[in-house]
């Protein structure tokens, strides 16, 4: 055993306390794009500012960094932007619907779907393995955001008007994408795949149901291309996914339980651990977690907010894992806050001493709980 494995225990996924990825943005990046600063000149200020992200969570306990997606301006707009057959574009009104807070952007398919060999993102993930001495994550929009947030008319690539056609582009571009990920040293990759969570709200379903698309089958197909993109991965590659309702400037979109998405998820794909957004009472009950296959696999569920900074109680959160552990076992579970803290750039209503007394908060529950922690 190392020096390293020594001072943090196993450096292989899944750990008790883990978080999702995003981070309140660096001052000196944030100004520098505020600034308008980019391309070389930009990447200089990440270079130097990302470092110090990452020192900080390990720095709170954690056995798992990122580099808290500073690069990003969205948490998912900037990949898919990235891809081939992708673009960003921007709307003169209000196109996501958060409560409180708008977004202007959407996504359109110009051209058939690709995953490039010189995907920005790779080169992101080796300066985070590079950079830290414990265990490097990356975390990227899952397949279902590329369906669900390109809506009928945005999709001009006419063999896409064909939904098995479209579905299976994207399940191989992003199988493209995980092989690429590992080839790049990645063996921890997370998919924020949050619209199975969407597909709980009725009015998400019902806006779906107006595009003459069935939620329920939504959900299937939403499995199915994501097990088709993760289900030849190698052995040593541990697949994350993530859940929640919305997350911009503190604010949130949907509201409903895991009820019509839990079979799927647990069951039809090969996911090794779910983070689970459960910090209010927007995410429904924990009875879906009853449908978690009894093995390896792994829900953190999030009973710690990156929304608000006030500061949960221990009492609370052992409250809470004493109510799951009555549908899943304790040794499936682990736990992570309910987002990230910055899903875009404009960051939640929290401070880094806030983000940073939170993350210390998941190691010390893990400690308590686990003994493996």
């Amino acid at each position: 055993m190392t020096d390293v494995e020594k001072e943090t225990g196993s450096l292989k996924p899944p750990f008790r306390a883990d978080h999702v990825g995003s981070l309140l943005r660096p001052a000196a990046i944030a100004e520098a794009r505020a600034a308008g600063i980019s391309g070389d000149a930009l990447k200089e200020i990440e270079d130097r500012e990302i470092p110090a992200v990452i020192r900080m969570q390990e720095e709170a306990g954690l056995k798992v960094v990122t580099d808290g997606e500073a690069r990003r301006a969205y948490w998912h707009y900037d990949f898919m932007d990235m891809l081939d057959g992708m673009e960003i574009f921007e709307l003169e009104s209000d196109a996501l619907g958060f409560k409180g807070a708008t977004v202007q952007k959407l996504p359109r398919i110009n051209g058939p779907l690709d995953f490039p060999a010189d995907h920005p993102m790779l080169e992101h993930f080796k300066f985070v393995a590079a950079n830290t001495r414990v265990c490097p994550k990356i975390s990227i929009p899952g397949p279902s955001a590329v369906h669900f947030r390109v809506t009928p008319e945005n999709n001009l690539h006419e063999p896409y008007r064909d939904h098995d056609t479209f579905f299976a582009s994207i399940a191989e571009t992003y199988k493209k994408a995980v092989q690429a990920f590992y080839e790049a040293g990645c063996r921890y990759l997370q998919l924020d795949d949050i619209y199975f969570a969407y597909l709980g709200d009725e009015k998400q379903r019902g806006i779906r149901a107006a595009m003459g698309q069935d939620p329920d089958w939504l959900i299937d197909r939403y499995a199915w291309m994501l097990e088709q993109a993760i289900k030849d991965r190698p052995a040593d590659m541990t697949i994350g996914m993530h859940m929640c309702r919305g997350n911009f400037k503190s604010t949130f979109i949907a509201t409903g339980g895991y009820d019509a998405a839990a079979d799927a998820i647990f069951n039809k794909t090969s996911v090794d651990i779910y983070f689970m957004e459960y910090d209010s009472d927007r995410a429904g009950g924990l009875e879906p977690l009853g449908l978690l296959p009894k093995g390896t696999k792994r829900v953190m569920p999030g009973f710690i907010t990156t929304k608000t900074p006030e500061l949960e109680s221990m009492d609370d959160i052992k409250r809470k894992f004493d109510a799951a552990s009555k549908f899943v076992d304790m040794d499936q579970l682990g736990i992570a806050p309910q987002c990230g803290f910055a899903s875009t750039q404009e960051g939640n209503a929290v401070t880094e001493d806030d983000q940073r007394r939170k993350l210390e908060l998941v190691v010390r529950v893990a400690e308590e709980l686990w003994d493996d922690a």
